[in-house]
């Protein structure tokens, strides 16, 4: 049991839909509706969580800011978990992944580390010593191939790739890459500056510039896409992105420093990447640091979570609202009744009812 994870745990239940309304899509069918969405939360104090990867049966790996790698179980009863060192080093992990035989971490900072873990042994399958690393997120289109992103060192979008189950990982060279601006790099906020489909994959950045780099053949190839979400400050620009098929993808993001504006900062795509339009404009939500489509609703059904709270789409995002003021970093989905939430000294276990 790991004793720092456990402080206290208390069950939250928001009114979500009430069940006497009646919701339509926008093709005129009806849609789901669910009367509670219910939030069980553990406290972890002293770390912060952006770094969540659900498992098979359904149980949740975790890496959080102060070096754990921790396992809860769908009944929140049993907790594990490892402290990660690298000689005096303690790892701050922003991004997990997995590829269904072992879990991936990845820390942000010199030196950059990404570890394998496999029944309780952990081994550094990655290093990289820069001023300039800084990793963001990881994800793995299948068993064999993976991928991860972060800042620019050079003049592109730092790159790794494994073809190999995660045993070697490489770095893909500038002038296989768009070339980066000046200013433009990406936020390690959720690690959801990934999305995977099939063989297409998505990075986005943010900054002085909020673009779309998009691989449709698991990293050999690219191009790179404008997008309409707020740019030109440090903190301006897409946070996250998730696609529900290899067209129809979201991205969510704003301006970390003016959180409450709801201008510009949440778009859809229906030709995968290549054009994107505002949802939602000037209408809430504000910023947002994680968005995910709800599994098996056909595309229709979002959350966003943030610092700002979380928000609720039936409708592929042209309209929302809020169903928690709870903050949370980031949001993964086990099936369309159930997820999990982390963020501040917290995770959340959120049941859809």
């Amino acid at each position: 049991m790991n004793l720092k994870f456990l402080a206290f745990l208390f069950t939250t239940s928001l009114v979500l839909l009430s069940c006497q309304q009646k919701h339509k899509s926008e093709n005129n069918n009806e849609v789901r509706v669910f009367n509670t969405v219910k939030i069980e939360e553990l406290i972890i104090e002293n770390s912060s969580i952006r770094a969540i990867e659900v498992v098979k049966d359904s149980s949740l790996f975790y890496a959080t800011s102060d070096g754990y790698l921790g396992l809860i179980l769908p009944s929140l009863e049993n907790v594990k978990d490892k402290k990660v060192f690298y000689d005096t080093i303690v790892p701050h992990f922003r991004a997990i992944a997995s590829n269904t035989k072992n879990i991936f971490m990845l820390s942000i900072g010199n030196p950059a580390l990404l570890y394998r873990y496999y029944e309780g042994d952990l081994e550094i399958v990655y290093t990289e010593k820069h001023d300039k690393v800084f990793y963001d997120a990881m994800s793995f289109f299948d068993e064999q191939n993976g991928i991860a992103m972060g800042d620019p060192t050079d003049d592109c979008l730092s790159v790794i790739i494994t073809k190999d189950g995660g045993q070697t990982w490489h770095k893909l060279p500038c002038d296989q890459l768009p070339k980066i601006n000046d200013g433009e790099a990406a936020f390690a906020a959720s690690n959801s500056n990934i999305a995977i489909h099939g063989k297409n994959v998505w990075l986005v950045t943010g900054g002085k510039y909020a673009r779309i780099f998009y691989s449709p053949n698991m990293g050999e190839t690219w191009s790179v896409y404008n997008t309409p979400i707020v740019q030109g400050d440090e903190m301006t620009g897409i946070y996250s992105v998730d696609f529900f098929d290899s067209k129809n993808g979201i991205i969510f993001g704003g301006n970390w420093n003016d959180k409450a504006n709801n201008k510009s900062n949440k778009a859809i795509t229906k030709d995968g990447g290549k054009t994107w339009k505002l949802i939602a404009n000037g209408e809430e939500p504000g910023y947002k640091s994680c968005v995910q489509y709800v599994p098996d609703t056909n595309g229709k059904e979002l959350f966003a979570v943030g610092t700002t709270g979380i928000s609720f789409s039936n409708d592929r995002g042209n309209s929302w609202r809020k169903v928690s003021d709870s903050a949370y970093y980031t949001i993964r989905f086990v099936n369309k009744n159930l997820a999990w939430l982390a963020g501040d000294q917290k995770i959340g276990k959120m049941t859809l009812d």
